[in-house]
């Protein structure tokens, strides 16, 4: 795919929230037991209805947009030059980490708040392999992170980018946890800190241009364009040259649902700092118990709810019967 071409977006799903009927209420006195018991009736309920809908919502075997954006990297082609990690950090306006460089160059271990983007050298330990591997945010179809982030400070975005909203986020750092690969990382030496990743070079994307590491490959081990086209691509490398790739498999493809990075590689993923994974959508998995937590937890939190109200009331008025009492007998309440 060109620079020049741009993806077009993809077509997100709408999910209409259902409608809730409310209950009509009878005009008779109800005790406070009923009342609790209606509430955590309510909750359950609305748990009920809720839980579909995030179901719905993330699959366990996502699929695709036919116009998800993707990048392929194929280490037998990788030269290790690196051309691609000056070039992310200047379409993101990254400082060099120069820690380990005494301050000369630019020198990541590995992603860090500084750095979205990475070449790795992996060396056998019994002999004279090697190969190289690029880490950046692999864009799962349906990615832990998005799911594991409790106000949407993440999210798909246009053409299947994870993409992150500083006015959103609390610094809770769930996606950290959440995230298999490893990737977003905290800014821990600034006050008010971001979750830094990859976003697929996003503003780039809305200018009709490629991403930054991408465009700038001189031997085109890594490449961009549509996602269905870049696995038929890989899937065409593999079929010409059989013995040269790894159980001659795109990785990618399955992992967690799928993501909209892949990889072919002559040396096993895990080597190479690749998880193991199955082919379910870990938001999938993610969903799954949170919907048993919510169901669980509705009714009592409601009904705690219901509680501190309550006794709010009852302080209330108390305290007006503590005023009374004091103007008739001179005497102050005890509280």
């Amino acid at each position: 795919m060109s620079a020049a071409t741009t993806p077009a977006l993809i077509s997100a799903n709408k999910i209409s929230p259902s409608k809730i009927s409310p209950n009509k209420i009878s005009p008779n006195r109800i005790s406070r037991r009923q009342a609790l018991l209606g509430i955590v009736g309510l909750g359950g309920t609305i748990t009920s209805l809720a839980a579909p809908a995030m179901a719905d919502e993330h699959p366990a075997h996502p699929v695709a947009g036919p116009d998800a954006v993707s990048m392929l990297y194929d280490n037998t082609i990788c030269t290790g030059c690196k051309a691609c990690m000056p070039a992310c950090n200047e379409a993101n306006g990254l400082p060099p980490d120069t820690l380990l460089a005494g301050g000369l160059w630019d020198m990541p271990t590995d992603l860090n708040s500084k750095t979205k983007n990475i070449i790795k050298l992996y060396q056998e330990p019994d002999g004279p392999g090697f190969s190289y591997v690029k880490r950046q945010c692999m864009h799962c179809l349906d990615p832990a992170c998005v799911t594991g982030c409790p106000f949407g400070s993440l999210k798909k975005a246009d053409w299947g980018a994870v993409t992150w909203n500083s006015s959103l986020c609390i610094g809770c750092r769930y996606c950290e946890v959440a995230c298999p690969f490893d990737v977003p990382k905290f800014e821990w030496d600034h006050f008010d800190p971001k979750i830094v990743k990859c976003e697929f070079c996003y503003d780039r994307l809305h200018k009709s241009e490629q991403p930054a590491c991408t465009a700038v490959c001189p031997t085109g081990a890594v490449i961009f364009g549509k996602r269905t086209e870049l696995l038929a691509k890989a899937k065409d490398r593999i079929a010409a040259m059989p013995d040269k790739y790894f159980e001659n498999r795109v990785y990618g493809e399955h992992e967690a649902g799928g993501t909209q990075v892949l990889y072919l590689s002559n040396v096993s993923f895990q080597k190479i700092g690749l998880p193991k994974l199955g082919s379910t959508s870990l938001g999938h998995y993610a969903t799954k118990v949170t919907s048993v937590i919510y169901k669980w937890l509705s009714g009592p939190i409601l009904a705690a709810g219901v509680l501190g109200i309550m006794i709010k009331r009852n302080w209330n008025r108390h305290e007006a019967e503590s005023v009374e009492s004091e103007k008739e007998t001179g005497l102050r309440g005890q509280l």
